[in-house]
């Protein structure tokens, strides 16, 4: 490991997401044939407010960054100390990711081999549970002169490192290093270098085969380590496998957050229909059965994916891929609840059904039971069925946390509208929008995003 010239990092910064917050500090040490030759180190403006939780455990205050330097002032210099040499750093994609993130700002590319002594440790010491910072430093002895400052958590990491070096046997070390730091497999169908812009961003990415054919669609909330991890070389996934040997070009799409990522990847799933995606049905096969209590001695209605999007989602009872699913699904409920075909639509004729003759119904078609009661017991079974309603008063956008991107994502009853990024697309959107067809993919990523408490994200009420 000590053979190569390294740059051992940390930075400190104003959250943990490397998307959205900034870096406050930058301390770094340089390692050339085993020996420590150069530290550095800088304060950080980072152009937005330090939370105060981070100031406390950092000690860096808004006044200490205030007069420092921008990471885009000082990225060229900093590009300088950084290339051609291994990153090490201790939860190494933390920092790593920061790293390209800033680049990436100041109009910079990055990339780098890197090295997580957090990870080197477990393998170095897998019978350990604990590998944070300061476990390691109270099982090896050392100390730290200024804990969570850059600087010095990079002099932790050094003295690590070194310490690893002297005691464990050489091979070991070297074995467990080589393990972690191997290049990505890259496809032989694919140019060198094709998959070194790939961002840690939010977003969808493609594979392209021969011909253009579209081979898979994906999303992830960082598509570089998402990308990578499909050509990691070990091809535990046979269609990975398959990927690998067919894929000829890599494309992506960045999004502003998750919800941004999912949408589009079902959008694009269905609109290409790739080779190695799971096929989604198109919203045109959807149905589900519509009752309301003012009308509940009228038997529930099948309404498809065109009315979907037009009546109320409290009258609306279970999602079905198709007709006979749905058919299928009230008549179990018939079944279990002993409930009237007939009353239900789901047998013609007059006088007793056939379930009642079986003593499988209680009655409703022959006067043993009041259509009333009949309507009420249809209600309550029909209730576990019955669709989320809409929690906003119309149509909403949302805009996810990197707000720098301008992306607004409009919906309106479960229903994906578009994606605009400025206040005329809005109006072109809300002016001349289609109506709404409603999606089962889509509901079903919406009903999760929101049921989950969360915070990277902001509501705006469109609906005036």
């Amino acid at each position: 490991m000590l053979d190569q010239p390294l740059v051992i990092l940390d930075v400190e910064t104003t959250g943990a997401n490397p998307v959205y917050d900034r870096v406050t500090e930058v301390g770094l040490i340089e390692v050339e044939c085993g020996r420590r030759v150069a530290e550095w180190s800088t304060l950080v403006n980072p152009g937005t407010r330090i939370p105060p939780a981070i100031q406390s455990l950092t000690g860096i205050t808004d006044d200490m960054v205030a007069l420092a330097p921008s990471l885009a002032e000082i990225a060229q210099h900093l590009l300088g100390r950084l290339e051609g040499k291994l990153l090490v750093a201790h939860n190494a994609r933390f920092d790593y990711g920061f790293l390209r993130n800033e680049f990436r700002r100041a109009g910079l590319r990055y990339s780098s081999r890197v090295l997580c002594t957090v990870k080197l440790s477990r393998r170095l010491f897998p019978h350990e549970s604990r590998h944070n910072l300061d476990a390691l430093m109270a099982r090896h002895g050392l100390a730290c002169e200024s804990r969570h400052r850059a600087l010095g958590d990079a002099r932790v990491v050094w003295l690590l490192v070194d310490r690893w070096r002297r005691e464990i046997a050489p091979g070991t070390v070297a074995s467990a290093v080589d393990a972690l730091v191997r290049a990505p497999a890259v496809p032989a169908g694919l140019a060198e270098g094709a998959l070194d812009d790939i961002p840690e961003m939010p977003g969808v990415y493609l594979f392209y085969g021969e011909n253009g054919a579209v081979l898979y669609v994906g999303k992830s909330i960082n598509l570089r380590s998402r990308v990578l991890a499909h050509f990691a070389g070990d091809h535990r996934d046979a269609r990975d496998m398959k990927i690998a040997q067919q894929v000829k070009r890599v494309d992506w799409i960045e999004t502003a957050g998750e919800l941004g990522a999912l949408i589009e990847e079902s959008r694009l799933v269905k609109k290409l229909a790739p080779v190695y995606n799971r096929r989604l049905r198109r919203a045109a096969e959807l149905c589900a059965w519509h009752w309301r209590v003012e009308e509940m001695l009228d038997p529930p209605r099948l309404v498809n994916a065109d009315d979907l999007a037009r009546v109320r989602f409290d009258d609306l009872h279970g999602l079905f891929r198709s007709r006979s699913a749905a058919l299928e699904a009230l008549r179990e409920i018939a079944t279990a609840h002993q409930l009237c075909p007939i009353v239900l639509g789901l047998e013609r004729g007059k006088g007793p059904c056939f379930a009642h003759q079986l003593k499988r119904c209680r009655g409703a078609c022959v006067g043993k039971e009041t259509r009333a009661q009949h309507a009420l017991r249809l209600g309550a079974a029909l209730a576990q069925l019955r669709m989320r309603p809409w929690p906003f008063k119309g149509r909403i956008g949302v805009l996810e946390n990197d707000a720098a991107r301008g992306e607004i994502i409009v919906l309106d009853r479960w229903c994906y509208l578009g994606t605009v990024r400025s206040e005329a697309e809005l109006g072109e959107l809300q002016g001349g929008c289609p109506p709404a067809v409603f999606d089962l993919d889509t509901y079903k990523i919406l009903t999760r995003f929101f049921a989950r408490p969360r915070g990277d994200y902001t509501v705006i009420e469109l609906a005036a």
